[in-house]
């Protein structure tokens, strides 16, 4: 099933209806190819009741208009200073390109504004250089954007802000969005951008507590690309503001925000507020999960089919591993107390999110299962990944010997000649 299909999207409606969305886009992806899709998918997001405030950069166009005219602006992203004559540029390509956004956004039935929300003030003299028109943002203007929201109109955002003297300075698209978020108190910030998410050394990170993050930057910030070191900075901002999630997507994949906002695994880089993973037991309701979870592992033999019946038969052995509450792995431990033995059984994750240390939690959390219900050795057969709980758990092989008498009787009957892997329990 595709991340954009019905059942892929209808699981969040529930806890994304009425919440409000801040689409920072940079000025490159607005004018890319792939923008009137990104539209699209902004239409999908406001016909199931996600308020969306879009906010947009001018960087790109900032660079082209200076070629042309040939001129060497003072900054491009609105971070440095801003002489009279960047400014000028800034005024021309953000009213340009806020109106081809108000184009698109009507060519979906869209209603949306431009709006003069961002109260700012200079950003002054620091550090001894005048940063002339370069802004600060002071205030939003909370009551506009909500009256507009209310009314189903798509607030338009451009990179500047106004003093109350009707004076115009240029501010980052990047902070702006963080000042907007805050002041709606928006469940998700999502930088869209040119980048397939946050590059770090060459690779890609795909989702980060922000604690991690904000460590990173302070040891290792030289190792993400410079286009993308703003978004890592405020994505921590936002995340210390008290807004949940922020993501950072490639606006140039086709239907790529319907994939990060509906999808457990998304295209790009997801950074989180708090740890949004959680282990909990099965409910009746999530057999057909387990069984939908472990049918690729079934069909690769890398798992014993387990009906329906056999799952709630056992269901107090499941737990599932969630991820925002979608379920992407699970695990059983099923008991012999007689032998003071448990069996680890039923391990599977996701292959989207394989490589993240999600085994190794299910694992762990097993042996604290076991030791808390005082087994002294845990028992898993595998036929593929043996070597996996050897190296990653700290299995050792066994023989069938090792087995409680009722679990050897069914290991006989299968025939599938698995191998036995043992671990002693010591104590916590």
């Amino acid at each position: 099933m595709k991340p954009t299909d019905l059942r892929g999207i209808l699981q969040y409606i529930p806890q994304f209806r009425e919440k409000t969305f801040i689409l920072a886009v940079d000025g490159a992806i607005v004018t890319d190819e792939n923008f009137a899709t990104l539209l699209l998918d902004v239409a999908v997001l406001r016909s199931l009741s996600i308020r969306v405030v879009l906010i947009h950069g001018a960087a790109a166009q900032v660079k082209s208009l200076a070629a042309e005219q040939n001129v060497v602006p003072s900054n491009l992203d609105g971070t440095g200073i801003t002489d009279a004559a960047t400014l000028k540029l800034a005024l021309t390509a953000a009213n340009r390109l806020t109106h081809e956004i108000l184009e698109g956004l009507s060519a979906n039935d869209l209603r949306a504004a431009s709006t003069n929300a961002i109260i700012a003030h200079p950003m002054g003299i620091i550090q001894g250089v005048d940063h002339l028109f370069t802004g600060k943002v002071e205030r939003v203007d909370t009551e506009l954007l909500q009256a507009l929201l209310a009314q189903g109109v798509v607030p338009v955002i451009p990179p500047l802000g106004f003093d109350g003297d009707g004076k115009t300075y240029r501010v980052n698209s990047d902070g702006v969005a963080v000042s907007v978020a805050d002041a709606l108190k928006a469940s998700k910030v999502i930088y869209i951008t040119s980048n397939d998410g946050l590059i770090h050394n060459g690779q890609l990170i795909r989702q980060l507590i922000v604690s991690e993050l904000q460590n990173l930057l302070q040891t290792q910030g030289n190792g993400f690309v410079p286009e993308i070191l703003s978004k890592a900075q405020h994505a921590v901002a936002a995340c210390k503001a008290g807004i949940p999630r922020v993501h950072i997507i490639n606006g140039k994949v086709d239907e790529g925000l319907l994939a990060e906002v509906f999808s457990n695994e998304g295209i790009g880089t997801l950074i989180y507020a708090n740890e949004y993973q959680q282990i909990r037991p099965a409910k009746k309701k999530d057999i057909r999960a387990i069984q939908l979870l472990t049918k690729q592992g079934v069909e690769a033999s890398e798992l014993v089919k387990r009906t329906r019946a056999m799952i709630e038969k056992n269901l107090v052995d499941y737990y599932l591993f969630e991820i925002d509450k979608n379920p992407v792995a699970c695990v059983a431990l099923h008991v012999y107390p007689e032998q003071k033995k448990g069996e680890l059984a039923c391990l599977y994750v996701n292959p989207s999110h394989e490589n993240q240390g999600i085994g190794r939690k299910l694992i762990q959390f097993v042996e604290n299962k076991a030791r808390e219900m005082g087994l002294t050795e845990i028992i898993t057969l595998s036929t593929q990944a043996f070597t996996y709980f050897q190296s990653k758990g700290g299995f050792a092989e066994g023989t069938p010997d090792d087995l409680p008498p009722a679990r050897r009787e069914k290991y006989d009957q299968s025939g599938r000649n698995s191998k036995v892997l043992v671990k002693k329990m010591k104590p916590a």
